[in-house]
């Protein structure tokens, strides 16, 4: 038996299956965030002034990420109109694309994240603090190295807009240290919103871009028998696709530009 409206549009609602179904989970992404999002206002507006911080993240990289989400979203939707056209061949070159274009976007996250865990914030028994990322951190040794700076006040950590901070290698003796962390989600409410949002968000960078591997590789047999069904997958995986790029357009300046 053939399953109805999995092409044609049904008359209810003018939009098939597929399309009804993606709006209705892209619905419960938006409560998903939402309350992240609120999560974050909440503690933000909460936190003691001045302890809130800012300049924390690689505005580059952020940068950088934010154009490739924008190009992938480009691409997605050409590979969709590659498929109205019946041109399967620029279809694949499209979704080629944007497969690159996740797969760099996850690397450069991977890479934010390596700079955060290996970011060091250091008590000092005489009442100071030290800062700045692990250059040597041996067991064996009687000392650490980072590449950071000391300072006196720990409110010189939070807001590094307007600091120009002069970094150095700095060698720290082991019994000089109080307590050390990374700047992991751990660390402080900020970081572990941060983590927990941008995490999240590339899990779902992850789950599109094995969605769309599958249709520009097996799935594609579709095509042959059933081009139009095919088409309306593509669609939906681009609609999936342009939410996420949509949440980054989001969080890139909540977490990167205040």
């Amino acid at each position: 038996m053939e399953i109805p409206y999995t092409v044609e549009a049904r008359p209810d609602t003018g939009l098939y299956n597929a399309k009804v179904g993606i709006w209705l989970f892209l619905s419960s992404e938006v409560m998903l965030f939402g309350g992240l999002f609120s999560a974050y206002i909440l503690l933000r507006v909460g936190a003691v002034p001045g302890t809130w911080p800012h300049g924390w993240q690689n505005l580059t990289l952020g940068t950088i990420n934010t154009v490739v989400l924008a190009l992938s979203a480009i691409t997605t939707l050409m590979a969709w109109v590659a498929c109205k056209v019946r041109e399967f061949g620029k279809f694949k070159f499209f979704h080629a694309c944007t497969l690159l274009l996740a797969v760099t976007f996850l690397c450069i996250k991977c890479e934010e994240y390596r700079e955060h865990l290996n970011h060091y914030e250091i008590y000092m028994k005489d009442g100071t603090y030290a800062d700045g990322d692990m250059v040597q951190n041996d067991a064996a040794q009687d000392y650490i190295v980072i590449d950071g700076r000391y300072t006196k006040n720990e409110m010189d950590l939070y807001d590094l807009r307007s600091q120009k901070v002069v970094e150095k290698e700095l060698k720290i003796p082991r019994s000089q240290i109080q307590d050390m962390q990374s700047y992991g989600p751990w660390h402080n409410d900020y970081l572990a919103l941060y983590f927990t949002l941008t995490g999240l968000h590339a899990l779902h960078i992850l789950c599109g871009s094995v969605v769309i591997g599958y249709l520009w590789g097996p799935g594609r047999k579709l095509w042959k028998t059933d081009p139009e069904r095919f088409t309306n997958r593509v669609e939906v995986s681009g609609l999936f696709w342009h939410f996420v790029d949509l949440v980054w357009i989001f969080l890139f300046p909540v977490l990167y530009l205040t």
